[in-house]
């Protein structure tokens, strides 16, 4: 999804499901929620999230975003309804005022054309993309060559490989890894987006590894503990589910992989709505267990919401299914940090 001029392009709403319906008992038997734990906000969209309220209640509106602060729709209202105005890009920005990079990370080419507007730049990158960053701009130092898995077009990956431009290749597939072409005698590493599915990264690289048996790993694990968490919930949950519903916004990665797992892993069915309008009668015909997750940057609230409806349409009983507990917490950048004495 574009944002531009601070406006969020909706799409038209969806006839919600029936409530109260009549069911006969003996059509599909009882009816449960399966929810996935670990789900929903992460600590890097914490961070962000916070960072933009934080600003705008120590400078006061307008606090400018560039992109959406994180992938979602709802988060990104309610912060434009509190006075944060996202922005394409940092020439939208007037000169001199406050402007805040996005969870998602910006190239070194953003961050210099932000100092040369005389920007007040904050920087709300998530601290594991960061990481990835400071491998990208190590190994570029070291000559070596990267293979970066991930989507293009996604800020993260073009963050990322600013930082080390002519240096990295992208591979967003396994058929990529059967096709990409690497300088020759040279030292080759790969990397990778933060929010990927854990199984296809890992078939890419295999694949990678098939053609280049002397790739080798990054340093740590570059697929983010959040988006595996919840991969791994998403696994245990999807096998015993006719339908699951997973709440996101279509252009987060990690939700959208989300979908992807569930099928993957057995459920009959699997769906993303932003919102709990956007579920449809035809889902639910015949279905007895319904799995239910968000992605990383989604407020619990959406997810509440999504219960409520199931709730009022036949599936009252929500069972929990936890596979980690998560308890991470990343402090806010340092400009927004109360000042020592």
């Amino acid at each position: 999804m574009t944002i531009s001029n601070g406006r969020i392009p909706l799409d038209p709403p969806r006839a919600p499901i029936a409530r109260h319906r009549l069911v006969d008992p003996g059509d599909v038997g009882p009816r449960r929620v399966l929810l996935a734990s670990p789900r929903g906000y992460c600590a890097g969209v914490d961070r962000a999230v916070i960072t933009v309220e934080q600003a705008l209640a120590q400078h006061g509106a307008p606090v400018y975003v560039r992109k959406q602060i994180v992938h979602n729709r709802h988060v990104v209202a309610e912060l434009e309804r509190a006075g944060a105005v996202f922005v394409d890009e940092v020439d939208a920005v007037p000169e001199g005022a406050l402007v805040v990079f996005s969870a998602h990370g910006v190239s070194p080419a953003v961050v210099a054309e932000a100092s040369d507007r005389g920007l007040q730049a904050i920087d709300a990158t998530c601290p594991l993309v960061t990481k990835v960053h400071r491998e990208a701009q190590r190994f570029a130092r070291d000559e070596a060559h990267m293979l970066l898995v991930g989507h293009a077009g996604h800020e993260e990956v073009e963050g990322t490989m600013g930082e080390a431009p002519g240096r990295m290749t992208l591979v967003q597939s396994p058929a990529d890894a059967d096709a990409v072409d690497v300088p020759e005698h040279t030292r080759l590493v790969w990397l990778s987006q933060t929010t990927l599915s854990v199984d296809e990264t890992m078939e890419t690289v295999r694949r990678l590894r098939v053609r280049f048996p002397y790739l080798e790993d990054p340093p740590s694990d570059d697929i983010c503990y959040a988006t595996q968490n919840r991969q791994v919930a998403m696994k245990k949950v999807a096998p015993e589910c006719d339908l699951v519903i997973v709440v996101g916004s279509a252009n987060s990665s990690n939700t959208v992989r989300l979908v992807d797992v569930a099928l993957e892993a057995g459920a009959r069915a699997a769906y993303r709505v932003d919102a709990s309008r956007e579920i449809e009668q035809a889902w639910l015909e015949g279905v007895r267990t319904i799995g239910v997750s968000s992605g990383a940057s989604v407020p619990e609230v959406l997810v509440a919401e999504v219960l409520a409806e199931l709730a009022d349409a036949g599936w009252g009983q929500v069972d929990e299914v936890r596979t980690a507990e998560e308890d991470l917490v990343f402090s806010l950048p340092k400009e927004l940090r109360p000042s020592r004495r």
